[in-house]
């Protein structure tokens, strides 16, 4: 038997541990962006070079995809189990919650970091700025928090939609019609049916901007187009994915064919969006866009589709180490930001190589991201928050065993 065709009550382990990596990567991600050749970021540093964003594209193609698609899955599974009170209550204490308590400390120490920084580059003297624009449903910052809000807004589509089939689906024959669908999307062609409405929604967005793949959600309470469709194809293909555990072996086989096909037009999109120094201007020409369209929508799910298949593969097994980052990723990602730009500042001025500097940020925020993370969340109440139970410094032998959701 597959490594990944498991009981449904058993635990995924291997999109467990998916899951957390996509959410872990964001603090590689942000950091990565200081030593980017050219500026983009409030942290820009000299020292810098294209590795530094080719690092970003790789993992930015297939980051958050990854994860709304396991949340997808997840999703349902949590639907099933708890009933559908069960599943508001849960996510609206889980997801929501989270949201509100922690925009605003978060929003704080980001604009602490950008008046520190404007500092620096004033020779020590905070500078006069305009206003900040007036809170309005297009200007809200989201700040790194935006998917807690996609997140939301997915659980409401899911629950709309949902219901009118439920009730008509008394006898079941819509479900086994929809798993039969589902069936036969899942094969060496997937990510290209998946691609399909992102590259029109690439095609249709006015000015984007390739390098960046999907546009990020951080402004606004209206995600933009090509983040809904990207992350909302995701999202409703993990929640199909569910009734249809057994395919998840089949995606695990295909693990060299979308690992090959990953590496193949990954490769081809970069070079496309002008290489490791990247192009950041829009894209106008029409005969030129459509391509790009095309070649950068089918670079993120074929990554999408290749670190599915490969953490199926080799990361279904029990670890303790997985398990823990798992658990723990959800809070490092809510903090890491602003310790990110903490790190960035600290060492902006400092002679070290680039990759010196990286690797200082990164393992710093890391560090302490980990250490408040066992020490003031895991055994508390917050864990309970967070992670839906809270884990004693004694615990059980099983107690790493439940179910996830």
């Amino acid at each position: 038997m597959s490594s990944s065709e498991t009981h449904p009550s058993e635990r995924l382990h291997g999109l467990d541990a998916l899951r957390g990596t996509a959410l872990l990567l964001g603090v590689v991600l942000h950091a990565s962006m200081s030593y980017f050749p050219v500026t983009i970021w409030i942290v820009p540093d000299t020292d810098n070079s294209p590795v530094a964003s080719a690092i970003f594209f790789a993992i930015h193609l297939f980051r958050m995809t990854s994860f709304f698609l396991i949340a997808g899955l997840f999703g349902h599974m949590m639907l099933k189990r708890r009933g559908t009170f069960g599943f508001i209550k849960d996510r609206v204490m889980r997801i929501a919650g989270p949201l509100a308590a922690f925009w605003t400390p978060v929003l704080a120490a980001i604009i602490g970091g950008l008046v520190w920084m404007a500092a620096i580059r004033n020779g020590g003297s905070i500078p006069d700025g305009p206003p900040p624009p007036p809170l309005t449903l297009e200007t809200f910052p989201l700040t790194h928090l935006w998917f807690l809000w996609v997140l939301l807004i997915l659980y409401v589509a899911m629950m709309v939609l949902r219901a009118p089939f439920a009730m008509a689906d008394r006898d079941g024959g819509w479900g086994r019609f929809v798993d039969r669908i589902t069936g036969a999307l899942v094969g060496p062609w997937t990510p290209a049916l998946m691609a399909a409405p992102l590259a029109i929604a690439f095609w249709l967005a006015p000015n984007w901007t390739p390098f960046f793949g999907i546009p990020t959600p951080d402004t606004g309470l209206v995600p933009n187009p090509v983040a809904l469709t990207a992350f909302g194809t995701a999202f409703g293909f993990g929640f199909l994915l569910d009734r249809r555990r057994d395919l998840l072996g089949r995606i695990e086989r295909l693990w060299p064919v979308f690992t090959v096909i990953a590496l193949v037009i990954g490769t081809a999109a970069m070079v496309m969006v002008g290489g490791p120094v990247p192009e950041l201007a829009p894209v106008t020409d029409p005969n030129l866009k459509a391509p790009l369209a095309a070649v950068m929508a089918l670079a993120v799910f074929a990554s999408t589709f290749a670190v599915l298949s490969l953490a199926l593969r080799f990361a279904s097994g029990y670890s303790t180490v997985r398990r823990y980052l798992a658990d723990a990723s959800y809070w490092v990602y809510i903090v890491h930001l602003p310790l990110v730009i903490v790190g960035q500042i600290l060492v902006v001025n400092e002679t070290w190589p680039w990759f010196v500097k990286f690797g200082a940020v990164v393992s710093g925020t890391m560090a302490i991201s980990l250490l408040t993370y066992e020490l003031l969340v895991r055994h508390s109440f917050v864990g309970r928050w967070l992670n839906g139970r809270r884990i004693p410094w004694r615990r059980r032998p099983d107690a790493e065993l439940a179910p996830a959701e």
